[in-house]
């Protein structure tokens, strides 16, 4: 256990090293995270690409699935999360603020009997968690006593316990699991062993989602702690280790976009290089907004960078959009 705890510690360093490098860190906090959003959506059996997820989130795509408007809640709820933590510790609060933003309306604590987590079609239950409004509200409250307690635990490690715990309670009527996986996300924030929240921890859980819910069912069926920790400390470790190698390729792959650009005679290189990765998807608009050139230059660039192989000119609506490619790529892959 503690070897684990250890390598995922040295990687999360590592990471956290990497983002401070960024000169710009909107460049990775734009884009990653919609990652974490559509794997850990993806547990939950709505799936959509991280393709589909980016051309929501910039408007190329005007209509975008149900399972991509999903994911785009789950950012919208980390988001919110992380502006709660300004006024707020992880608590009951903040992971009811965090569903209600994932289901676009009040969450509320269960109340109704009948909820049990299984194949609902077959009618077969693997658990059925508390029920009862002043029961499930006793759990939590004793979930977050627990969170502040004197318990000597590594931040990895609480998060693990932390996050049984809260499915174990399942304390909503829906989203609970993507609300965990939120608070997994903030808790690595409040305790400092993350500087960014661009850990991509839901990749590798949905790499390995039926030994995600078998060790979770495990603790609950024979105290199977061990196991189960160590299995959320890997997937930090693993996790950080990919990110970490993400952000390097995302700044090598702007070092030589800035380079291009440079080369094309454009003076604020840098500067719009940094857009073209903040925004992969990108409008003349955008450039004009940022204050980087007027229309008709703004307009020149893009196409020059188009006929450069940089960028590749869309069609959304009436209006052009421009994609940058290799960024594209890099933040597609799994």
């Amino acid at each position: 256990m503690l070897k684990a705890v250890i390598d995922a510690r040295t990687e999360l360093a590592a990471l956290n090293t990497a983002c401070r490098l960024i000169p710009n860190p909107e460049i990775i906090t734009a884009t990653i995270p919609l990652r974490e959003a559509q794997a850990s959506t993806e547990i939950e059996n709505i799936v959509t690409t991280n393709d589909e997820l980016f051309r929501a989130e910039w408007s190329v795509d005007l209509s975008p699935s149900p399972a991509t408007k999903e994911a785009l809640r789950y950012r919208d709820a980390l988001r919110r999360g992380i502006a709660l933590l300004e006024e707020r510790p992880v608590s009951e609060k903040v992971a009811l603020e965090v569903c209600s933003t994932l289901q676009g309306s009040p969450a509320l604590v269960r109340s109704q009997p009948g909820t049990f987590i299984g194949d609902p079609v077959a009618g077969t239950r693997r658990y059925t968690p508390p029920e009862g409004l002043e029961v499930i509200q006793r759990h939590l409250s004793a979930w977050e006593r627990f969170l502040y307690s004197d318990h000597g635990l590594d931040p990895l490690v609480l998060m693990a316990v932390a996050h049984y715990q809260f499915e174990a309670i399942h304390p909503f009527y829906d989203g609970n699991g993507r609300t965990g996986r939120i608070l997994n996300i903030l808790l690595l924030l409040q305790e400092k062993v993350l500087d960014l929240p661009v850990l991509y921890l839901s990749g590798p859980i949905v790499d390995a989602k039926s030994e995600y819910y078998r060790l979770l069912n495990a603790v609950t069926a024979d105290g199977s702690w061990e196991e189960w920790i160590l299995f959320m400390v890997r997937a930090v470790e693993q996790s950080a280790r990919s990110t970490s190698m993400l952000i390097d390729a995302l700044s090598s792959l702007k070092s030589r976009t800035t380079e291009t650009i440079r080369d094309l005679g454009i003076a604020p290189a840098a500067e719009l290089a940094e857009l073209l990765f903040i925004q992969p998807y990108i409008r003349i608009k955008d450039v004009v907004d940022k204050g980087l050139a007027q229309r008709q230059t703004a307009s020149g660039w893009l196409s020059a960078l188009v006929e450069a192989g940089v960028l590749d000119e869309l069609k959304a609506g009436r209006s052009k959009v421009f994609l940058n490619v290799a960024a594209i790529e890099a933040l597609t892959q799994r």
